[in-house]
């Protein structure tokens, strides 16, 4: 007990190699007991080498299952991307009914990145039940009741936390989105408040984008768009984006597939029931397609999985850090479409929990990837929506996507969001040329106007009969962890529709470029 104490006190205070010491001391005088190879574990990730951490690990879970080795086993497998191994060891832990709040939050943070979000509440109460002070336990509580509809719960967990930090800028934006704000009731003043207090750029980011959010629903338009500039200008300086990064992928898929006659068509993938793909521009009606769909009796909404991009990447083999990249996809060509349906059924399995027939994948950016859906599904469908080309342009700018993800990079550049806007609808087009009866284009707008009709097409060119119970997605208590979180649980309106007219002055550049294009503006 002695060394294990100093072990955990030597990586408590950062002194890896006392820690290793110890551990190693302990493992060696004790090599039947788990506790001196699960430090060595915690002492190796800590030195950010997860890969060597988790058999250590996995030998202390052999030697007698523990809820905080399972659980930090878990962590681990989700940072290697092996999310079937982690859901296994997170649901073991959970079932070992720990008392620790440490191992109770990471067990919630494990199934909430494996989009789990309603089983991830249970540990996430727990956890803040054992350490109610600990505002970091609290705030992963929170940003679960909000995802899965709680949202008075969510709201009270997020002001809690203000009372003890009111200048917490992710909390502050989490409750700007959580609801829409009136006249009478909204948090302007106190995000002036915090946004002249904010010393970091991440977070006068969060508190700006709230402001505008709030703004934008009070119908202070001005002040909106002038927050959001000044943010936006900010960040894309910070992250040193340039468009030309999408541009060259883009390219590389069109130089890929642009000729279909390539020997990599030759091959064709697993026939038979298969994913529907809801793809599109963030922003565009994707939430409330994939809540329409997971509405269905037959059908499972998976989330916004990252499973294709890494199928492919993994498969293409290249070495660089990020998933998708000029020389991914042109070595992507060559890879067997079994494979690539192989990979992403092994992947996607690990986020179906309903064992229902039909599941769908809502990550927009899959619209990259369709020339691979095509191939490595050959009964896949495909919906691509589409919505008015300065509403989503507008749409993209003005929310904030995962700040550090390069998919989303464009969006914080007016232009370059119209810019890239106009490169997904080119390449959309190139996809409806080669497979012209495989991708459904859904307009937003139609949806709105009709949905029934709408809704009845949409479900047919999905194999899925009528179920009545579509109409009432917003009924649908499945979790939702996008933006559109509020919307979808409200039924269709069409207060979406052409709310970028109010930003008409602004976004002038922008639509002048796309009309110049040959992209309908008006």
């Amino acid at each position: 007990m002695k060394l294990e104490a100093e072990a955990r006190a030597a990586l408590r205070r950062g002194d890896l190699a006392g820690a290793v010491a110890a551990a190693r001391k302990l493992a060696t005088d004790s090599p039947e007991q788990p506790a001196g190879f699960f430090l060595l574990g915690m002492a190796a990730a800590e030195a950010g080498h997860v890969a060597k951490a988790v058999p250590l690990i996995e030998a202390a879970v052999q030697r007698g299952p523990q809820a905080e080795h399972l659980a930090q086993l878990s962590r681990l497998l989700i940072l290697l991307r092996r999310d079937g191994e982690a859901a296994d060891a997170a649901r073991q832990a959970l079932a070992l009914c720990p008392h620790d709040a440490l191992t109770l939050d990471t067990i919630g943070c494990v199934l909430a990145r494996l989009g789990d979000h309603e089983a991830s509440v249970v540990p996430f109460t727990a956890a803040v039940a054992a350490e109610p002070g600990n505002l970091d336990y609290r705030y992963n509580l929170a940003a679960a009741s909000g995802f899965t509809g709680r949202v008075d719960q969510a709201r009270a967990h997020y002001e809690t936390i203000l009372a003890r930090e009111p200048g917490n800028a992710r909390v502050h934006y989490a409750l700007a989105i959580l609801s829409r704000q009136t006249a009478q009731s909204n948090h302007v003043p106190r995000l002036q408040a915090a946004l002249a207090g904010s010393d970091a750029p991440e977070d006068a980011l969060r508190i700006r984008y709230a402001l505008a959010k709030e703004l934008e629903d009070i119908g202070d338009t001005a002040d909106a768009f002038r927050h959001l500039a000044t943010a936006n200008d900010a960040h894309k300086q910070a992250i040193g984006y340039q468009f030309s990064q999408d541009a060259a992928i883009f390219d590389a898929i069109e130089a890929l597939f642009g000729n279909q006659a390539g020997a990599h068509f030759d091959r064709v993938g697993l026939a038979g029931p298969a994913p529907i793909f809801v793809v599109g521009m963030p922003r565009t009606g994707t939430t409330l397609v994939d809540r329409i769909l997971s509405s269905h009796r037959d059908v499972e909404a998976a989330g916004e999985l990252q499973a294709m991009p890494l199928a492919v990447k993994r498969l293409a083999g290249t070495p660089s850090r990020t998933v998708i990249d000029r020389e991914t996809v042109l070595a992507s060509g060559g890879i067997d479409p079994i494979a690539i349906a192989q990979a992403y059924l092994a992947r996607a399995g690990h986020h179906r929990q309903s064992g229902k027939p039909r599941f769908t994948d809502k990550l927009p950016a899959n619209f990259l990837y369709i020339g691979h859906i095509v191939r490595a599904f050959p009964d896949a469908r495909i919906v691509c929506l589409r919505r008015h080309a300065m509403d989503t342009i507008w749409s993209n700018y003005k929310n904030l996507f995962a700040s550090q993800s390069a998919y989303y990079a464009y969006s914080y550049d007016l232009m370059d969001t119209a810019r890239y806007y106009a490169r997904f609808d080119r390449l959309i087009a190139l996809w409806q040329s080669l497979w012209p009866d495989r991708i459904l284009s859904l307009s937003y707008e139609a949806l709105v106007a009709d949905q029934e009709g709408q809704t009845q097409r949409l479900l047919a060119d999905c194999g899925l009969d009528w179920d009545p119970a579509c109409l009432s997605f917003h009924e649908n208590t499945a979790a939702v962890a996008t933006p559109s979180a509020a919307q979808v649980r409200v039924p269709m309106n069409a207060r979406a529709v052409g709310k970028w007219q109010a930003y008409a002055a602004q976004l002038e550049p922008a639509r002048a470029w796309l009309q110049n294009q040959g992209i309908a503006v008006d």
